[in-house]
């Protein structure tokens, strides 16, 4: 009985050990930046996850999270909102402070006085910004936006451009991968001159509730959409499976940005090109690379948007690294403004997205 007692006491110690290691915890305090008193109810999410809470009347959160990184979003009605890097591989034996400052509505209104507003802008840009936000890919067919009325069209004709805002989160749903989606939608903007769109903003996904055959089909699209993304890559990278998972990296010339031509790097993990410890790893990569994914052939829509032929057998990225990049446990880098890519990835927008709490089966 007593030897028992003993198998059982390891056991468990053993699981607790197991279940520290794959996850850790986040406590934190909202308040406000002037009077320093605690802000009950607000929005503390990672963005990018399913993991989401808000605070207490002592502005307290608690977040149990998987191991790897994320950016903590912190918001609250009539305050700018705050963005933290946080991850397992930092120390959190002390609660996070995190101090709010309430907005300027003086320069919000004087923004808006100054704007280039375009009164019937969602009839008039609607469309073409749900193209280039949610994308052109299968899955975009099956994304809805609940609340298009909260979207404000700006055009400035001198320098060519389209800025869209919106006055609310913008709420997605993603009918073929069974995730509503709330967006932060910080700014977004399209170059008429060169066809480039850039956007940021926070978004939190959730689950759909739905029935067994959907969400049957759900994992069957999420394993479609997630093999070759960028989330694939960077895990692949993480885990030193590049090769193995039907990867295959290229170094561009940088001094010819027309050329095409590439040189495979045979050792990706060369310790002046790859630095790993114990929670992350660095990626000391600059220029211009190109990545290449073998198993899954490239959408037929994408290759007829391009106009690329019809025999392409290989989902195909160009990377531009301005100065190298860490990855974490859960495919989560930073930073990510220091790497663009163009090609299948870019083509890949929102309605592609998979939180980083996603496990591919």
């Amino acid at each position: 009985m007593k030897k028992a007692i003993v198998v059982l006491f390891l056991t468990i110690i053993c699981t607790l050990g197991f279940a520290q290691q794959k996850e850790f915890v986040v406590l934190g305090k909202v308040v406000d930046s002037a009077s320093r008193l605690p802000l009950n109810g607000a929005s503390a999410f990672c963005q990018n996850t399913t993991h989401g809470t808000i605070s207490n009347s002592e502005g307290l959160f608690f977040m149990r999270l998987p191991n790897g990184g994320y950016d903590l979003v912190i918001t609250y009605t009539g305050y700018n909102k705050s963005i933290l890097r946080i991850s397992s591989n930092q120390t959190m034996t002390d609660t996070l402070l995190i101090e709010l400052v309430k907005e300027d509505k003086a320069l919000t209104e004087v923004a808006v006085v100054a704007s280039n507003e375009v009164p019937d802008g969602l009839a008039k840009y609607g469309s073409f910004f749900t193209d280039q936000f949610i994308g052109t890919t299968p899955n975009a067919s099956q994304c809805v936006i609940r609340n298009p009325e909260a979207l404000r069209f700006f055009y400035t004709k001198k320098r060519n451009r389209l800025k869209v805002t919106a006055k609310e989160d913008l709420i997605i749903t993603n009918y073929a991968l069974g995730y509503t989606i709330r967006y932060q939608l910080d700014s977004f903007s399209y170059d008429y001159n060169t066809k480039m769109s850039q956007y940021t903003g926070s978004p939190f996904f959730q689950e759909i509730d739905s029935t067994a055959e959907a969400a049957t089909a759900w994992k069957k699209n999420r394993a479609r959409t997630y093999l070759g993304s960028r989330l694939h890559f960077m895990r692949s990278l993480y885990d030193s499976v590049v090769s193995e998972e039907g990867f295959i990296i290229e170094k561009l010339d940088d001094n010819d940005q027309s050329s095409i031509k590439g040189t495979v790097i045979k050792d990706l993990y060369d310790s002046t090109l790859y630095a790993a410890d114990s929670s992350d790893v660095m990626i000391n990569w600059q220029g211009r690379y190109r990545v290449s994914y073998k198993t899954v052939f490239p959408d037929k829509r994408f290759l007829q948007e391009f106009k690329l032929p019809a025999n392409t057998r290989m989902q195909v990225t160009l990377l531009d690294i301005a100065d190298g990049f860490v990855i974490e446990e859960n495919g989560y880098f930073y930073e990510q403004y220091d790497v663009v890519n163009t090609g299948y990835w870019a083509w890949k927008k929102l309605a592609e997205l998979l939180p980083y709490n996603y496990e591919y089966e």
